[in-house]
């Protein structure tokens, strides 16, 4: 495959360069190098750099080199003459503007094309524009050792315009995620995609713009033409109408959408009407709530509120320096979201999408355009960009589906962001003292709740297992989710008290019940004290039966807090920590180095490393992965890793030089066949072999269980292994068929379901007496479950580090290791609120 190279000035302007066109080739493992600057902050270009990426980005096909300006051509062209002449000979200088070059060049070599077709691509790539501004100017041609002949094509194959009409099922229309589905295919395409919206006459539009499909406004039953012009334009045509078919992946289940009353459709209000708070005193119970983090709270409720930032009056210097200031805030907010999706997407794929309509919003050639337009006026960036995004918000506004209407409120936070770092202004944070009250959380907004401020939260969405609700549990801050949305008419001040454990909500109790809740949270925090105190001890049984009490882990800051909290080691690191937020996978040493690291911190303390799990849910740039309808059930995990060979080898040979350092125990995620443990055991030893110092004394090989049917066969897996780790929040939504981060089944995704602990109970009597059985899903940390588990012959539980001390002391709570009569009761139980009813009234051992 035709390799690029990209040659600029600025490190800064190359790695986003690159950046913009990774998002134009996601699934593709196309290589793009960049030699910018001489350092990272020092401007200037290096021939000897310019030889080193060409070399690294050739795989024989040849490669194609673009460049910024004045001597990044003469330091390239220096570079051709120091280069191998064979190589010299499949090596193009292209003349074509960077950014633009670059994202035709990569789309086009991302389709196995030959460097003569990359560079007559790139050189075109300025004819777009050029035609809407009306200029006429012939591109710029490439040059180098290997010319583009000028009668360079590309086979068009069925170039003519071509049509298809679609009937939107989607039940809001083309809002947010199905747009953002739509826009992210279109762009895959070497096709101009317009819609049109034959029910309301929008339209024409751009269909890689997310504002321009959101002004269409397409409602549910509405007909969508979808026309295409270009190489792929029967491909991309086909590709979109089936997408429709499929509702853009969106699950839609016609019993859960709400219907909106006729008077309040004219008025724009969302779907979800809250209801009236429940009466004084009374448990609220009309809708199912789910506890997510334990613990009693008590405080008068408030809801966010967060100040918007107004662009100041600046002084204006040239639009060169505005634009510069503009495109330096929208590629630091790109980082900032991009970040926040992958932190997300670790807990709900479902979540992270919301993420990806934002990064196109931030990518969207109609808002930038505007902005860019008025800056040329005269205006400072701030101001140039306060205007673009109130005028797409109040298109936006302006449609008539209520529904879509409310995503104007998606321009405006995006565009909020983007002020923020145009004006220096500190991130926005929830300001408020009691019981936080909202529909959701964001991981930016959960992340960065003060404990001693936010007494509790009460969330009409989200599950146990989402962001918000396990970075609850992370800052210690008790916790209800899926309470409906009847708890946003709860009046600011009104006191609401709530069990996290329990997921009961009480709104302005009574006296008694007050006294009965301050009692409760007494005594919690007496326990919790007494804990911290026992912490470092072991976590034994009343029979003397030692369970390892481990923590899950996905940064050295995360392994250094565990060993603060009395953990017997790491049960659980997230590798994928270091893959993620990157353009290139980390090196061998450099993962040896973080391995190494949390090692030390916990005091020579078993770490257990799960191998790299992403997969499409949690995509990486620079690894193949197909674009899948679901990617829960698509190549991830162990799948991906096996795909992927020099990725896993090489995590595979940090993992092994570490092993004879430390205790280390390796871990393959997402298994569902022996044949797939084999494999990757054979990978396994050929690190070894490549390491070169033996089978280290101490490591311990396991799987993930995760997959029901992995579960049923734990028997067949155990002759291959040294341990199983049950991964309770995956092996929930597999089970149950209830996604983790779907409000809408949340209440389906209970780990306590009597399904999965059959499940459970089946793989710790396929491991026998041999093999320890440990669980790192969310379900170790619910003390109610934690005599279940033991019962059911776990021996394991890791947590987050915070929850370590009250998961010990729990164990220490267990008087007896065995006990049929609770698993025969739970395993026959109904259904998960009859287990956990169980739990709590059953007489402890």
């Amino acid at each position: 495959m035709t390799g690029l190279v990209v040659v600029s000035h600025s490190r800064a302007l190359g790695d986003a360069a690159v950046a913009l066109a990774a998002e134009m080739i996601t699934g593709s493992d196309m290589t793009i190098e960049v030699a910018a600057g001489l350092d990272a902050d020092t401007f200037g270009t290096d021939a000897t750099a310019i030889v080193s990426a060409i070399e690294a980005a050739d795989d024989g096909q040849g490669v194609v080199v673009l460049m910024d300006l004045g001597s990044a051509v003469l330091s390239a062209e220096l570079a051709l003459e120091l280069i191998d002449p064979a190589l010299r000979a499949r090596t193009v200088l292209s003349a074509a503007p960077l950014v633009e070059g670059l994202m035709s060049a990569a789309v086009t070599a991302a389709s196995g094309a030959s460097p003569a077709d990359v560079a007559a691509e790139a050189a075109a790539s300025l004819t777009p524009k050029r035609s809407a501004l009306g200029e006429g100017e012939d591109a710029p041609a490439a040059t180098g050792e290997t010319p583009v002949p000028d009668d360079a094509s590309v086979d068009t194959g069925d170039a003519g315009a071509v049509s298809a009409v679609v009937e939107i099922e989607n039940p809001h229309g083309l809002h947010a995620r199905p747009a953002a589905r739509l826009v992210t295919e279109a762009r895959r395409f070497d096709a101009d995609i317009t819609l049109i919206n034959l029910d309301n006459g929008a339209g024409p539009a751009s269909a890689v713009s997310i504002s321009a499909v959101a002004s269409l406004g397409v409602r549910c039953g509405q007909r969508l033409e979808i026309l295409a012009s270009g190489r792929e334009a029967r491909k991309a045509v086909d590709h979109l109408a089936s997408l429709a078919r499929d509702r853009f992946g969106e699950e839609v289940d016609a019993d859960t959408v709400p219907a909106v009353p006729a008077d309040r459709q004219a008025s724009g209000a969302f779907a979800d009407i809250p209801g009236e708070a429940a009466p004084a005193g009374r448990a609220r119970r009309d809708h199912t709530a789910l506890p997510a983090s334990p613990g009693i709270a008590i405080g008068p409720a408030f809801t966010p509120t967060v100040v918007d930032v107004e662009a100041p009056d600046e002084p204006f210097d040239s639009a060169e320096a505005q634009l510069a200031r503009l495109r330096d805030a929208l590629a630091a907010t790109h980082t900032d979201i991009e970040r926040i999706r992958d932190h997300t997407a670790h807990h709900s794929a479902s979540d992270a999408e919301i993420f990806d309509s934002h990064l196109l919003l931030l990518d969207d050639p109609d808002l930038r355009a505007r902005a860019r337009a008025t800056i040329d006026s005269g205006v400072s960036a701030a101001r140039a960009w306060a205007s673009a995004v109130a005028e797409v918000e109040a298109e936006w506004s302006a449609l008539d589906d209520p529904y879509l209407r409310e995503r104007a409120a998606d321009v405006h936070a995006v565009g909020q962001q983007v002020l923020r770092r145009l004006t220096g202004t500190a991130d926005s944070t929830i300001d408020g003292t009691g019981i936080l009250v909202a529909d959701d959380l964001l991981p930016a907004q959960a992340a960065v709740l003060d404990p001693d401020k936010v007494a509790g939260i009460v969330l009409a969405g989200g599950s146990p297992t989402s962001h918000a609700a396990i970075l609850a549990r992370a800052r210690g801050i008790p916790a209800v989710v899926a309470a409906g949305p009847d708890v946003l008419a709860v009046d600011p001040q009104v006191t609401v008290a709530l069990d996290g454990s329990t997921g009961e909500i009480v709104v302005d109790p009574d006296e008694a019940s007050l006294q009965t809740l301050h009692a409760a949270a007494a005594r919690a925090d007496e326990r919790r004290d007494s804990a911290r105190e026992a912490a470092h001890q072991p976590a034994t049984t009343g029979d003397g039966t030692r369970i390892l009490v481990a923590a899950n882990l996905g940064s050295a800051e995360d392994a250094r807090a565990a060993a603060d909290a009395g953990a017997d080691g790491s049960g659980l690191i997230r590798t994928e920590f270091l893959y993620l937020d990157r353009t290139q996978p980390p090196t061998v040493d450099e993962q040896i180095d973080v391995y190494r690291r949390m090692a030390n911190a916990l005091g020579g303390e078993r770490i257990t490393l799960r191998t790299l799990d992403v997969g499409g849910d949690k995509p990486l740039p620079f690894a193949r992965q197909p674009v899948e309808e679901n990617p829960f059930l698509g190549l991830r995990g162990l799948r991906l890793a096996l795909a992927e060979k020099t990725l896993f080898d090489d995590q595979l040979r940090a993992i092994i030089t570490v092993a004879h350092e430390t205790p280390v125990s390796v871990m393959f995620p997402m298994v569902t066949t022996v044949d797939e443990v084999l494999t990757a055991r054979g990978c396994l030893d050929a690190a070894i072999t490549a390491v070169g110092r033996g089978m280290p004394a101490d490591l311990q090989v396991g799987i993930m269980i995760e997959v029901p049917a992995a579960a049923l066969k734990a028997a067949a897996f155990a002759p291959h292994v040294d341990f199983f780790s049950i991964g309770t929040n995956d092996l929930t939504q597999y089970t149950l068929a209830a996604e983790r981060g779907n409000t809408s089944v949340a209440a389906l995704a209970d780990p306590l379901d009597p399904g999965v602990i059959a499940l459970i109970d089946a793989v710790c009597r396929g491991a026998g007496p041999d093999r320890l059985v440990a669980v790192c899903g969310e379900l170790a940390a619910d003390e109610t479950a934690t005599e279940l588990l033991i019962a059911l012959g776990v021996r394991e539980l890791s947590v987050a580090p915070r929850a370590v001390p009250l998961v010990k002391e729990s164990v220490r709570g267990v008087a007896l290791t065995s006990n049929p009569g609770l698993v025969e009761r739970s395993v026959e139980a109904e259904d998960a609120a009859a287990v956990r009813a169980g739990l709590r009234n059953y007489p402890h051992t």
